[in-house]
């Protein structure tokens, strides 16, 4: 059997708290985050940004950027709203979501940028 790895996460320290199954894997490249959207549109799911305050990142309520992109397969029209989000929002964590319409449900969930605690 195969011991379980520890991960140093405290209250008391908010850059060690994890968002996501993708916060414990090295920060994503362009082209991961690329494949990413990529897989999302290719499945039929619909593209949506979210973006909140560091310190709040653990409330289940995250800010909504614009309307879910329902449709949207143009992988770069994705990219630069998460970037036009960061821009806007520099200090918060950006999202990406990917709505399953199927199970009527968040299929994907990823922080894209992470921003600073204050």
């Amino acid at each position: 059997m195969s011991t379980v790895q520890d991960y140093a996460s405290r209250l008391s320290d908010p850059g060690s708290r994890k968002m996501g199954t993708f916060s414990y894997l090295p920060p994503m490249s362009p082209q991961q985050i690329r494949k990413q959207i990529d897989w999302i549109v290719q499945n039929g799911w619909n593209p949506a940004i979210e973006h909140v305050e560091p310190q709040h990142a653990m409330h289940s309520y995250w800010y909504m950027w614009k309307l879910p992109m329902f449709g949207e397969t143009d992988i770069d029209l994705v990219l630069a709203e998460l970037e036009a989000c960061h821009r806007a929002n520099p200090g918060n964590h950006v999202r990406l979501i990917g709505y399953d319409n199927f199970s009527q449900s968040q299929g994907a969930s990823m922080v894209i940028y992470r921003g600073r605690a204050v």
